[in-house]
């Protein structure tokens, strides 16, 4: 881990200490504490981002119970030896895919988010990868992510208006677009690439 990136381990970790100490501990007095540790780590993480520290506190510190990572999956879908990509509104291109909801499984999302973005009907292949996120993806969050992603075949469907995305297209590996970098990089598009032109991939992961 780079030297720039050490902070954000550290204030990642006091987050996870505070946030466990406040879902189990039961002394008022032990609580103030440890809600004072979760704000700190929050004023490292705004701080040292510039992002507003009621944005941070949102995405950083709004769960309870022991801290565990977020899932994402990406949706892999191939035409004729291209991968399909949403534009996104920002203007860059994506896997299809999304933060798992809680009243779903990994696979089901897939399917729900390729729905949402695409317009598309699809039905789940085969796992290509589980990834850590902060090992292939920049910028680093504030919180652990797992990515997985997901070989789907199209069986149906069309793209509908939304405000995700306004369309979607299919590159071969020699001509994509710019990428959402944050989402999935040229290096996990190739990965896709090598898992769809193999009979007998194995599903790769950290």
């Amino acid at each position: 881990m780079e030297k720039n990136e050490k902070w954000l381990q550290w204030a990642v970790e006091l987050q996870s200490l505070a946030q466990a100490g406040l879902f189990y501990c039961k002394d008022k007095y032990e609580l103030e504490r440890y809600e004072r540790i979760r704000e700190i780590s929050a004023e490292m993480i705004s701080y040292q981002s510039e992002i507003p520290i009621e944005k941070v506190k949102d995405l950083f510190c709004s769960d309870v119970g022991y801290q565990t990572p977020k899932i994402d999956t990406r949706a892999a879908i191939f035409k004729d030896g291209k991968i399909l990509l949403v534009h996104e509104a920002n203007g860059t291109w994506a896997l299809p895919g999304g933060w798992v909801d809680v009243n779903v499984s990994a696979t089901e999302n897939t399917v729900k988010e390729v729905k949402e973005e695409a317009g598309l009907d699809v039905k789940v292949k085969r796992i290509i990868a589980v990834q850590d996120r902060e090992k292939h993806n920049q910028p680093v969050y504030a919180y652990k992510v797992c990515k997985i992603f997901m070989q789907c075949e199209v069986v149906g469907g069309e793209f509908i208006p939304n405000i995700e995305t306004t369309g979607f297209a299919y590159f071969a590996i020699d001509e994509l677009p710019c990428l959402a970098e944050e989402k999935n990089n040229r290096e996990q598009i190739e990965m896709c690439f090598k898992a769809m032109a193999s009979e007998t991939w194995e599903a790769l992961y950290d």
